[in-house]
């Protein structure tokens, strides 16, 4: 039982870091495809949230856009705010804020990794101590039987 648990301790903090990793990944993926072919534009903030923030822009074709997903690393935006924005020309709905990259995710991924490990250390230990105390038992019931024989 006490294996089961620090297995399923260990697969949900390892899982939680692995996720935090695929996010970091995932932000250097869409920074090398916007870096591969980019365009650059001004565009209006929308509405502005910590998670997603929506912006409007228009590419030199004149045909408006209005991510579905918004921007990326949207941080300390304001509604109607205009800002320049790098987006991939193969894909508009591709766009960050101009300036910032996949550096801007790093410290919230690995704030989440390190926050898991914090909270799995604890239940972790003491699995180990109880999984420690029990070998200690069963090896001082051995020798006892061993005497009687």
């Amino acid at each position: 039982m006490l294996r089961r648990a620090r297995r399923a301790v260990l697969l949900l903090a390892g899982g939680i870091t692995l996720l935090a990793a695929i996010l970091v990944v995932g932000a250097w993926r869409n920074d090398m495809i916007i870096e591969s072919d980019m365009g650059v534009a001004t565009a209006e903030v929308l509405s502005a949230g910590v998670r997603r923030s929506a912006v409007i822009f228009s590419t030199p074709d004149g045909v408006l856009h209005n991510p579905r997903l918004g921007v990326l690393y949207p941080t300390d935006l304001v509604v109607g705010q205009r800002i320049e924005v790098e987006y991939a020309r193969t894909d508009p709905d591709l766009v960050r804020v101009a300036g910032r990259d996949a550096r801007v995710a790093v410290v919230p991924a690995l704030s989440i990794a390190i926050i898991a490990w914090l909270i799995a250390a604890p239940p972790l230990w003491y699995i180990r101590r109880e999984l420690q105390r029990s070998e200690q038992l069963g090896h001082e019931g051995r020798r006892g039987a061993e005497t009687f024989n």
